[in-house]
């Protein structure tokens, strides 16, 4: 059964919180933060991941790919129906496709992506001609700190590199 994306409101804001630590994480470590988490329709945790792109020196090191393979390794199955993905920040080409690829239930996220957004923002791959899945997405959980998170992290960078 797929998830229902309007689910439990409160359960939404705990996951994606938990994605914040995960991206705090990220950051630390040097990588954009990034974190996500994926449920399974039992709503227990089964993959966890943040971005490691300059850590791992790995293009493909995006917290949203490394959150599914992990789920589709503990799970024997790239199938991911009955599956939510929680993840901070909109994804991007190569991620929105993997997530279509694995007909991932429900894409929960946090804050739009003004630049490579998508799933919403700059294309909608989801809805277009080119997915062959319907996902089910939910934006703006905990927006206001996920936005908040990435503008910090940016702006500290900025600092770091004059």
């Amino acid at each position: 059964m797929k998830p229902d994306p309007w689910g439990d409101y409160d359960t939404h804001r705990q996951w994606m919180q938990q994605a914040l630590i995960l991206a705090k994480k990220a950051g630390e470590s040097g990588d954009v933060p990034v974190g996500a988490i994926i449920i399974n329709g039992q709503g227990n945790l089964i993959a966890q991941a943040y971005n490691c792109k300059e850590q791992n020196h790995d293009p493909t090191g995006h917290a949203e790919i490394i959150a599914l393979r992990v789920a589709s390794q503990k799970l024997q199955s790239w199938h991911l129906e009955e599956c939510t993905l929680y993840v901070t920040l909109e994804p991007c080409i190569m991620c929105a496709g993997a997530i279509i690829q694995s007909r991932l239930g429900l894409l929960v996220y946090g804050v739009d992506d003004p630049k490579s957004g998508t799933i919403r923002t700059v294309l909608n791959l989801p809805d277009s001609a080119a997915s062959n899945h319907r996902l089910s997405v939910l934006s703006g959980i905990l927006e206001g700190e996920c936005r908040q998170q990435l503008q910090g992290w940016f702006k500290q960078k900025r600092v770091t590199n004059n």
